[in-house]
């Protein structure tokens, strides 16, 4: 690979790394998932990096989708939970219970099939249009409407209509 296009390649992963690493941690759960998600995604990419042409980003979360995809369709992947550790806060009931919404938020969106959570990560996360996301994973506008509407309600049977106090926890 010439020496222009690998400081092409750096600079892309330098500038839009961590907008990468943001979808697949929607689409993961996790934080080490989604970076072994991202560093997979990036070495496909950097494999044909002198035939991409157009929008790089767009191939790239292209490959983040289908890896993610093709991920939950194997039965080893089906049994992880994922689990975070909870730091101390000066401010600990509101803390409590910013992060028991997220983690009840997180196990719902975890619970969601594949193409389901695809669809309102980017829909919702990368605010992204019916046409876009259906370009993206390769199926039809109406296929993407339906499938954000089942979605958003399996969260609302499983979130349910309580108010959640996820503001400034992260």
């Amino acid at each position: 690979m010439k020496q222009s296009l690998e400081d092409e390649f750096t600079a892309f992963v330098a500038a839009r790394g961590q907008a990468l690493l943001r979808i697949a941690h929607a689409l993961t759960g996790d934080q080490h998932a989604a970076q072994d998600l991202v560093q997979g995604a990036l070495a496909k990419a950097y494999a044909r990096w002198p035939r991409i042409h157009g929008d790089a980003e767009a191939y790239v979360r292209k490959i983040i989708y289908n890896d993610r995809v093709s991920a939950w369709r194997r039965p080893a992947r089906r049994n992880e939970v994922p689990v975070a550790d909870v730091p101390d806060r000066a401010d600990e009931a509101r803390h409590d219970q910013a992060v028991a919404d997220q983690i009840t938020v997180r196990e719902a969106l975890l619970s969601l099939p594949a193409r389901q959570r695809a669809v309102l990560v980017m829909r919702y996360l990368e605010d992204r249009s019916l046409e876009e996301t259906a370009e993206v994973l390769g199926c039809r506008p109406g296929t993407v409407a339906s499938q954000a509407s089942r979605a958003l309600s399996k969260l609302r049977e499983l979130v349910g209509d309580q108010p959640l106090s996820m503001g400034g926890a992260r």
